[in-house]
This record gives structure tokens, sequence and C-alpha cells, in this order.
């Protein structure tokens, strides 16, 4: 049975962050979860619960988001990539491996690519380089650019099969469990991480992440169009891309069947060539 995770509130600068981390075995790499947009780290506990329960697992609130609080001023990702490798610092954890979700993809593109010592494989999950993706449906966008669904839970099981596609588009309980989980940090830390990724790209170098990469995409994903995945695996060197037949919360909707895929990837090791010497000439053929 998976351990259930230990919830810690931490100060690093003046900054309260929560963080909670699902305790694991010391064989395999602690995996660090940035999650999206107005997201409480409860959200990823569905997909959580679906990997192996020897992964040790850390998620947080990113400032103004769920227990953490909201800064007085603006960030950007380069300061929260910094904040995440100081948390860790703080948490006592070396190298990890990251996977970041939608917007959390942004930060851990930022993450692996600032900090390459610390973060030893990447998996993104429904994200994009930022300014230069090819946008989803105008509609969508502007609901995005609002945390209404996240405050007023009514609004966001309403429009859960507009923005989320996928599963969401057949299931109307899937909505309702979603907003059952929201803890919403306020207005203000929405906007923050709105900010956050304002006119932010990372196409002029995603070619220097050299960590192996698992890139997963949605195929009916309307906040980020399938070619913006396609793009990412392109640019990093060494990314696999992997299409999943749901919408843009594949890593919940899709739980069991997206973490072993996960965990494959992160658990294998690429092999050395081994030189086999020539047999002797009497023993060919033998």
């Amino acid at each position: 049975m998976p351990q259930p995770f230990v919830f810690r509130t931490i100060e690093l600068d003046g900054q309260t962050l929560r963080t909670a981390v699902r305790p694991g075995k010391p064989h395999l790499t602690p995996l660090l979860i940035f999650n999206g947009i107005g997201a409480n780290l409860e959200l990823v506990f569905p997909f959580v619960q679906a990997l192996d329960p020897d992964l040790e697992v850390i998620a947080f609130d990113v400032p103004g988001v769920g227990g953490s609080s909201t800064p007085s001023r603006p960030y950007r990702f380069p300061g929260l990539a910094k904040l995440a490798a100081r948390m860790l610092d703080y948490l006592d954890f070396g190298q990890v491996n990251a996977i970041g979700v939608s917007w959390g993809g942004a930060l851990a593109q930022q993450f692996a690519h600032d900090y390459p010592e610390r973060c030893k494989k990447l998996v993104l999950a429904a994200t994009s380089a930022g300014a230069v993706m090819v946008p989803g449906k105008p509609k969508v966008l502007w609901r995005m650019a609002s945390p209404r669904r996240y405050i007023q839970p009514s609004y966001g099981v309403r429009i859960a099969p507009d923005i989320y596609g996928g599963a969401f588009r057949r299931d109307a309980g899937l909505a309702m469990a979603h907003a059952s989980k929201v803890r919403s940090g306020g207005k203000m830390g929405y906007y923050w991480q709105l900010f956050a990724g304002l006119g932010w790209t990372s196409i002029h170098w995603l070619h220097k992440i050299r960590q192996p990469t698992l890139v997963l995409a949605g195929d009916d994903d309307p906040i980020i169009p399938l070619i913006n995945m396609r793009l990412l695996a392109w640019r990093i060197p060494n990314a696999e891309l992997h299409v999943i037949d749901d919408g843009h919360l594949f890593l919940i909707t899709r739980a069991e069947a997206v973490a072993p895929i996960i965990m494959k990837f992160l658990q294998e090791e690429k092999q050395r060539a081994v030189m086999h010497p020539q047999p002797a000439f009497g023993m060919r053929g033998s």
C-alpha cells in the first residue's frame, strides 16, 4: 500500500510554502510535481495513487495557490525554479525527476534548464513552449484567464467539458469530483501565475535541455492543441512523444493507463553497448 502524504508548511525568504511528500524507497529517484495554474496539490493525488508505491513523490502549492501564501509582488518562472530548488534543499532532496502539467510544464522546463544537475529526467504533460505556442480557441483561453472556476465550483463544473475536453465531455461526475478537491488561493495568486508566464518562452533554449524527456499529449485538448507537444518533442534533443486518447487532464482521467508509461520511462536506464570479442576461428557456427 502507498504511504500517506506527509504535509509540511515551510518558510523560504518570507514565502510560506505548503508541501506534501509521499515517502518511497531509495532505489527510485524521487518525483517532483509542478502542478497546473490555480491547482492545489490535492488535485494530483489520483495520479500519484496510480504510480508505483515505492516511488517517493514531492508536491507543493506554488505561491498564491492552495495553502501557500500569496506574495506581495509578481514573480517569473526563473524565480519559481530557484524557489523549487531551495525547497528541495530544505526538504533534504538532491536529484529528482520532474513532471510538469500545463502551466507547471513551463516551470518544469525552466527547472530542468536552470538546474540540470538537480533534474535527472523530465516529463512534460499537456504543456507548451510558452508565448510561441499555437493557442487554443479564444473562448477557452478567455475562460482560462479568469480564476472564477476555482472560486465558484458550480461554474467550474459547468465549463469543464469545454475547457478540459476528453473524458470531461462524457462524464459529468468527473467535473464534480474535480471541483470537490479545489482549494482556491484567491484571485491575486491566480493573476500572479498568469503574469509569470506572460511573454515567457522556452523555444530558444529547448535544444539545451539534455535530460531524457517524455512528452505526453492529449488528442482532445482544448487548451493545448496537440501540435504544441509535437513541437516540444521535436525541439528537445532526447525526447519521446506519447499521445493519449483524452483531454487536457489525462493525468487524472487516465491515471491507470498513463502511470505505467511514466514509470517505465523513469526506471529505464540507457545501457552501454557491449563489445563482444570475435569467437575463435574454429568456434564459428557452433
